[in-house]
């Protein structure tokens, strides 16, 4: 164990150096500059006082256009100099089409299928004989394709493909070397068919979030690798002299995920070690790769649809860097009581604690920019869906550091509350945020507007209704279900009995969301083969003809 753990250490003191140094330039290049042009990188000077969401009609663009000329709040008059170019705001765009499609049409195809695999998952907890005959069709099976199927394919994909569409518009440049995305992404999507084939037949490391074989694993790395090297030679090639919020959340995530997935891999634990780096590592794919998507998304849109910069650039930094100090060793709190040392799961506690800091100055960033601005969302289906995302972000990161304390834990722990806590992050906070931003992305990609508004309101409602009835009622039943085992009296085979009704909601919540999957992906099919009368794209038209 000791080698082991000295070869971990000394790798974690590796990177913290590296980190010490990427600060220290940071703040001499002038990267922490708290002047008013940090804010208003996003903007174009053409944008003016302009709002921007191509999810809307022009009905709703022009009604949120004049709720920002009667808010207050209005944009400083002159973004920096090196955002003047209204043509460059084209070429990005252009730039990212072909990769950004296919990341983005991949991620839905896996989102569909891993719905499926979650449903039927939970059906099995109503129905325990059902297709009970066949290994392939066991619950074990369904349960991993569910998680591995939506972390790496919809979360990851989507992640990866909003934050390759955000780049290049942050950074004033083009998106060089596509190419390679889009063999990345061939690559991801073979490792995805591979592992999902794999687990069929029983092929399976058998560790939490790790389940797919290490051949498969390999793919992985490398078709992340080629996806994040655009990401990297655009930032090196960047045509501002500040590095947006939004860039920082990018950049660390290609950055913080490659090291956590290698290590996690590695051929080199037993026992109790797997178990704790199990949980380093899956805590930290929420926390260090799907979170800095999340944020990265909602730092840009919200401002950008309602036309103002974010209410407090210091915050902004303070919750990145508050994120990546405290972040990485909040796992372990999911070994409480377990074989470990009682000083790594305290490490842990007090780590998930100090989370409070980034998530509190996240949520009075997001909710003051907003502030004077709620009406628009009843407008912007942009707005709808990620300031949704934000304040789920809030409520589970809170929830997540309650959690932690052990007097909390020994509630929730082994319970249903911890899987009603685990989707309210990946799906309340995460994939609100990225349906939000697809939804803003996907006319500039196609040069389609979306057909039916109604179609995404049925979408947000079913959603909506599925991540609460989850998240809420089903947490509420593991918090019941966790007081009645520390009950001695009680028979655990009734405290079984007693969780049905609470199964029986999870069901009707993961077909809710299922549905309304099928409404987001069904739209996109329809707006992508309908005649182009019906789905030309005409944005709301700005000073400089900039689109």
């Amino acid at each position: 164990m000791l080698p082991i753990t000295a070869i971990l250490l000394a790798g974690v003191f590796l990177v913290s150096i590296i980190a010490l140094l990427v600060l220290i330039w940071s703040i001499s290049s002038g990267q922490f500059s708290m002047g008013p042009g940090s804010s208003r990188v996003i903007f174009y000077r053409a944008d003016g006082r302009r709002i921007e969401d191509p999810a809307s009609t022009s009905e709703n663009r022009e009604q949120l256009q004049q709720l920002l000329v009667d808010s207050e709040e209005r944009l400083p008059p002159q973004p920096p100099p090196e955002t003047n170019d209204p043509a460059s705001r084209r070429e990005s765009d252009a730039s990212t089409a072909r990769s950004v499609r296919y990341l983005l049409g991949s991620a839905c195809f896996w989102l569909i299928a891993g719905s499926f695999f979650g449903l039927a998952a939970s059906l099995k907890f109503n129905f325990p004989d059902w297709l009970n005959r066949d290994y392939e069709f066991t619950f074990g099976v369904f349960r991993s394709l569910h998680l591995n199927l939506v972390i790496y394919g919809w979360v990851s994909m989507a992640g990866m493909g909003v934050s390759l569409w955000l780049i290049p518009r942050l950074l004033k440049n083009r998106l060089r070397s596509d190419f390679l995305a889009l063999v990345g992404t061939h690559v991801w999507n073979l490792a995805l068919v591979i592992g999902t084939f794999s687990l069929f037949a029983g092929l399976t490391d058998g560790i939490e979030w790790l389940e797919f074989p290490w051949q498969t694993d390999l793919l992985f790395a490398i078709g992340g690798a080629l996806i994040g090297m655009p990401i990297l030679l655009c930032i090196k090639r960047r045509r501002v002299d500040h590095l947006y919020v939004s860039v920082w959340y990018i950049g660390a995530a290609f950055v913080w995920f490659p090291f956590l997935f290698i290590v996690a891999n590695l051929p080199i634990y037993e026992g109790v070690q797997h178990a704790i780096v199990n949980w380093w590592y899956a805590h930290n794919v929420l926390g260090l790769w799907i979170t800095p998507f999340g944020l990265a998304a909602a730092y840009y849109f919200i401002p950008k649809v309602i036309g103002k910069p974010i209410y407090s650039y210091q915050l902004s930094l303070l919750g990145f860097w508050a994120l990546a100090l405290f972040y990485s060793q909040v796992g372990l709190h999911h070994l409480i009581g377990g074989p470990v040392p009682t000083w790594l799961v305290s490490l842990s506690v007090v780590s998930s604690i100090m989370m409070v800091v980034p998530v509190i100055a996240v949520a009075i960033n997001h909710h003051r920019t907003m502030w004077g601005s709620f009406k628009a969302m009843k407008l912007s289906p942009t707005l709808l869906f990620i300031v949704t995302g934000a304040i789920m972000y809030t409520i589970v990161s809170l929830q997540g550091s309650a959690q932690s304390l052990r007097i909390v834990n020994t509630t929730t722990h082994f319970t249903h509350a911890t899987v009603a806590h685990a989707h309210l992050g990946v799906y309340g906070f995460a994939s609100f945020i990225l349906f939000g931003s697809i939804y803003f992305i996907f006319p500039r990609l196609s040069g389609r507007n979306w057909i039916s508004q109604r179609l995404i309101t049925t979408h947000y409602v079913l959603s909506l209704t599925g991540i609460v009835l989850y998240g809420g009622v089903f947490f509420y039943g593991g918090v019941v279900q966790g007081l009645q085992m520390q009950d001695g009296a009680n028979a655990f085979s009734e405290i079984v009995a007693s969780t049905k009704p609470y199964l029986w909601l999870r069901t009707v919540a993961g077909a809710l969301m299922t549905l309304g999957h099928l409404v987001f992906v069904g739209h996109m099919w329809w707006v992508w083969y309908a005649p182009r009368s019906a789905r030309s794209f005409t944005p709301l038209p700005i000073e400089g003809g900039a689109a």
